[in-house]
């Protein structure tokens, strides 16, 4: 959004179905583009987003307050436990503090996740850097203004460089190799991007391999052996007798999964087990 234009209503009502939100910041300076507000400030540009979150969330905030005040002051039970939530919002979110930044009790964490609001989702800065700083964006003064706003909401800030990965997009594997090596970098900025997103959303991927493909599935960290299984399948959840499972590297290392069993490195686990990122995992279940 441009400055001085505003969100949009429709734009914010789109932005609440999402689980978060991810903002890409001008750290570049370039005579040949120019800056809706004449000047590369990332730290003002983060600023105006934000303060319209917040306003949006505000007023949400605000309708639902004066409805539970009246509740509360009858001696309503549920309506003073939510007024105390309520409250505590509507004063640091005028005083421009996003929700996220606002301390609850995990009871009250519950209120405040019913009511939806922008500013509680996690937010990841991506700071978007010149073609001459990819191999060492620490040295740009921009970059560092953007980690230091971000530590303060405890948020995240990557950094890529949009106009290398436009380029990217245009190669095949081998030549996106030679490429990345020639800048000194060790991964594109689309790969950093999701490894964060993932790790932002408390996700995590696991693997099947069969005679025919491997597929790759996403779940929340956390999750035992029966749920995951019943992402691929709810009679596998149901169904669940155990998981075979191997790390990726062990398997890698192994070469085959034959080996990797007689190395010891397969193992047998049960219910209660928790799944970890990278593992491949063989289901055994009956239904």
């Amino acid at each position: 959004a441009s400055k001085g234009e505003g969100l949009g209503n429709q734009f914010l009502s789109h932005i609440r179905q999402v689980d978060a939100i991810c903002q890409v910041v001008r750290c570049f300076v370039d005579e040949n583009i120019t800056h809706v507000s004449g000047k590369v400030d990332p730290i003002d540009d983060i600023e105006i987003i934000n303060l319209e979150l917040i306003l949006a969330d505000l007023e949400t905030v605000n309708k639902r307050y004066q409805r539970v005040e009246k509740l509360a002051k009858q001696k309503d039970k549920d309506a003073l436990v939510e007024f105390e939530v309520l409250s505590k919002l509507k004063t640091g979110l005028e005083e421009e503090r996003p929700a996220r930044a606002i301390e609850f009790t995990d009871e009250q964490q519950k209120i405040v996740k019913g009511l939806h609001l922008l500013t509680s989702k996690p937010m990841l800065y991506v700071a978007n850097v010149g073609e001459d700083e990819v191999a060492d964006p620490e040295s740009n003064p921009n970059v560092q203004k953007v980690k230091e706003y971000a530590k303060n909401e405890d948020a995240e800030v990557i950094v890529i460089c949009a106009r290398i990965e436009e380029e990217i997009s245009e190669l095949d594997q081998e030549e996106k190799e030679m490429f990345l090596e020639e800048l000194g970098i060790t991964e594109s900025g689309l790969d950093k991007l999701i490894k964060a997103s993932y790790s932002l959303l408390g996700l995590a991927t696991y693997f099947t391999a069969g005679e025919q493909e491997v597929r790759a599935w996403t779940f929340r960290k956390g999750m035992k052996a029966p749920q995951a299984a019943g992402i691929i399948h709810s009679d596998f959840e149901r169904g669940f007798i155990r998981a075979e499972t191997v790390s990726y590297e062990d398997l890698v290392e192994a070469g085959s999964m034959g080996v990797a069993r007689e190395k010891g490195k397969v193992r047998l686990e049960g219910k209660e087990y928790i799944v970890k990122d990278g593992d491949v995992i063989h289901f055994r279940f009956n239904v």
